[in-house]
């Protein structure tokens, strides 16, 4: 039988390592947990480093055995099943996700969350706090970049500036979360016009099934940003369906305001430009990686989701 090793306590915020696997099986091996790839005359075995990944996304041609599956879960890693891309194999909308199952998760978090989220007004303004935080993070994100200042996208910049400043006027003003999710959406229009414009790509139309690179590309990135959305939640223990802005009906709704915080600042533009650019899929995975990591994503999607259980009563 397979023996765990102890396993270093690295923060689920801290961890580098996304992995998007296809084509392998995800096994124990000397207990570690591996992938192992079958070439035309010799098969691999890659070591997947479990106490420094936050996801693992399993795609088409993988399988995945139970030891495995357990270590994974023993050091929370959420683990995900979707097609091609990243993009849902089965799901319309939504990837397929494996949560780590514990009792043992913080309590603290959730018990804040519920302490304003049955308030219809306080919800409101927690989801209007999550705007403003992302405005503040694209900013600061864009400001600092010097690729992608080097592909012509400045937070400065006069229709980028306009933008950002007429949406945060707009959420100060919104009466209701369905007005506030009309807004975020024009918002979100508008940016992608102004990378359109940016990268001579000026017939983009966002829609979810075309097959044209930035359309498959924001598809990919966005549900790597749901991954990171999905293991915040998981590790401070809020159940997804209690969202603030997508709709209570809706199933892992809370993962989408979450991933919402990075989407625009760090999947949207590199998905135009490495559209313009003809980067296969794993250039582009791992420019968003990269993102991720340069940028502090993850810490930023747990800080705020702490921020706002500990604060969202008093707001």
């Amino acid at each position: 039988m397979e023996q765990m090793t102890d396993l270093k306590a690295i923060l689920h915020s801290k961890r580098a390592n996304i992995y998007y696997l296809e084509k392998c099986r995800v096994m124990v091996k000397g207990g570690r947990v591996v992938f192992l790839t079958e070439e035309k005359n010799e098969s691999q075995y890659w070591n997947i480093p479990i106490a420094n990944t936050t996801v693992i996304l399993l795609t088409v041609g993988t399988s995945i055995t139970q030891a495995a599956v357990r270590m994974l879960a023993s050091a929370g890693v959420l683990i995900g099943f979707s097609g091609t891309g990243g993009t849902p194999l089965i799901a319309a909308s939504e990837i397929e996700w494996l949560s780590p199952q514990s009792e043992y998760r913080p309590t603290e978090y959730v018990q804040g969350w519920m302490s304003f989220w049955f308030d219809e007004e306080k919800r409101l303004k927690v989801a209007k706090r999550f705007q403003q935080l992302r405005i503040e993070y694209l900013q600061a994100a864009w400001q600092k970049d010097k690729d992608l200042q080097g592909e012509g996208f400045y937070a400065d910049d006069a229709d980028i500036q306009q933008a950002l400043t007429a949406f945060l006027t707009k959420i100060a003003q919104s009466p209701n979360v369905t007005n506030l999710l009309l807004t975020e959406a024009q918002l979100t229009k508008t940016l992608y016009r102004i990378a359109a414009n940016r990268t001579k790509q000026k017939d983009f139309v966002r829609n979810f099934n075309t097959v044209d690179d930035a359309n498959a590309f924001l598809n990919h990135g966005n549900y790597l940003a749901y991954g990171l959305g999905a293991t915040t939640l998981w590790v401070l223990g809020i159940p997804h369906g209690f969202a603030v802005m997508h709709g209570k009906t809706r199933r892992g709704a809370l993962v989408f305001d979450v991933a919402d915080l990075v989407k625009d600042a760090l999947i949207l533009p590199w998905a135009f430009i490495c559209a313009k650019e003809q980067a296969t899929e794993q250039e582009f995975r791992q420019q968003c990686l990269l993102n991720f990591t340069k940028h502090n994503a993850l810490d930023f999607m747990f800080n705020t989701v702490k921020q706002m259980s500990q604060e969202g009563a008093t707001l």
